[in-house]
């Protein structure tokens, strides 16, 4: 029985020691999660902003066509198509043959209705003819009168004078020619008015524009650098031929500038269209045209996934087609850190 006792002693000696340590060692507490610290940002409304991009000719606001005042032969045309002409200058000349010869039987008429006038009003005062008649008399010598004023008009503006200073763009006669009153015998280019950069538009692009249009045009010839233009004027009807309406985009002055010359319009433009964004990175596990955003709840102060419809993409925001309302929090960025229903704690 001793050796028994003796043999035990170990075994006795290390389930004391067990026990003497488990007693020794601290109770397991169960681990406490702490909240993740979120950006929020509210879901925005804008208005869906394009440009439009099309090629246009630069041209003198005014081209102005030039004529005479009454028929007959071209005598002389003093310049040439590209020619810089100065305010009041000569640039053509009919010949005033016809002319001086209308002015002066103008004159004779004058002359002899006025002769008239006085033989029949001598003859009226004695009682010999009525007064209908000597009404008739004084309406033809006033007739005589304009028509003589008017021969010499004609024969005075027998020439057509640069109405300001500009460039000869259209010489569309030639000296000896025989021409109408009216016809077009030069198109003036006024430098007064400026250049424009004249563009077509279609119905669509025409409805997101509004006088005054910021622009940047695009002049290869003269710089890569654009010039900074504005929408001056849009046409109120289409052209019948193309059914494209004519705007005009008012440029600057700029060295170089003439008419001819190709440019290209950018132009920017709202379409009033409003619609719903998100900043790209608070979208996460995207495919197709759907993603998902992590919306936080006030009342509870946890976040909730929701799976939203994606549309066009800008540098920083992301439309969205539904899912969402304007104004509902969520988390910016950080979606990998966050799981659905998760507490968090807003940060800056």
């Amino acid at each position: 029985m001793r050796a028994n006792s003796r043999d035990m002693r170990p075994v006795l000696a290390l389930i004391a020691f067990s026990l003497a340590a488990a007693c020794s060692s601290p109770a397991v507490r169960p681990a406490v999660t702490t909240p993740v610290t979120v950006a929020l940002v509210a879901v925005g409304s804008f208005a869906d902003a394009t440009t439009i991009a099309v090629s246009g000719t630069v041209r003198l606001k005014r081209e102005t066509p030039l004529a005479f005042n009454t028929s007959g032969r071209i005598a002389e045309i003093r310049v040439r198509e590209g020619e810089q002409v100065g305010v009041g200058q000569v640039l053509a000349r009919l010949d005033s043959t016809g002319t001086n010869a209308a002015n002066a039987a103008a004159r004779a008429e004058v002359a002899r209705a006025d002769a008239e006038l006085v033989r029949l009003g001598k003859l009226a005062t004695d009682g010999w003819i009525t007064r209908s008649r000597l009404e008739s008399t004084e309406a033809a010598n006033a007739a005589a009168r304009a028509r003589a004023e008017q021969t010499a008009f004609d024969v005075r503006f027998a020439h057509i004078a640069a109405p300001t200073a500009g460039v000869i763009l259209r010489r569309q006669m030639e000296p000896g020619q025989m021409i109408t009153a009216g016809q077009p015998v030069l198109v003036l280019g006024e430098y007064a008015s400026g250049f424009v950069l004249r563009i077509p538009l279609t119905d669509k692009q025409l409805i997101a524009l509004h006088i005054g249009a910021p622009a940047n045009v695009f002049l290869p010839a003269l710089s890569p650098a654009p010039i900074v233009a504005s929408v001056s004027e849009i046409a109120a009807r289409a052209d019948e031929r193309t059914g494209t309406f004519q705007v005009e985009l008012r440029l600057p002055a700029q060295p170089g500038l003439r008419s001819g010359l190709i440019g290209e319009a950018h132009i920017a433009t709202s379409t009033q269209d409003w619609q719903l964004a998100v900043p790209a990175t608070a979208v996460f596990a995207a495919r197709a045209d759907e993603g998902f955003v992590y919306v936080y709840d006030r009342q509870t102060a946890r976040v909730k996934a929701r799976l939203i419809g994606l549309g066009p993409i800008s540098d920083h925001a992301i439309t969205v087609t539904y899912g969402l309302a304007a104004g509902e929090q969520v988390v910016r960025s950080g979606a990998d850190r966050l799981r659905d229903g998760m507490k968090v704690r807003i940060g800056a």
